[in-house]
């Protein structure tokens, strides 16, 4: 499903890596956030703009020797939100890592 529809790869491509994954987090986020209110649907939409940027960020060729670690973060994501949370995330631990990108993002601007 396509949720950022007027976002292509190109433009995508204009943000540093920081923005990049600061508005991963920011979408991971309100899919933590709905979960925790009780509101599956909610959750489950933000968890999928949140992988489609994902995505995004995988084809982006500029990251290429940060390939492994962003799969690995999308699959820690899926993990805790489909899977058996066998990395053992919490909200807080996914909100921390992905808040580092959005602090350091801003100090960049």
């Amino acid at each position: 499903m396509e949720y950022h529809r007027n976002l292509t790869l190109e433009r995508w491509q204009h943000f540093s890596i920081l923005e990049q994954l600061a508005n991963i987090g920011a979408e991971v986020g309100r899919a933590l956030s709905w979960k925790s209110k009780g509101e599956p649907e909610k959750s489950q939409r933000a968890l999928e703009r949140g992988l489609e940027l994902f995505d995004l960020t995988i084809q982006d060729r500029r990251w290429l020797y940060r390939l492994k670690e962003i799969l690995r973060m999308r699959e820690i994501v899926c993990d805790y939100f489909w899977g058996d949370n066998q990395y053992q995330s919490t909200p807080e631990s996914l909100d921390k890592y992905f808040l580092l990108f959005a602090i350091a993002a801003r100090r960049q601007k």
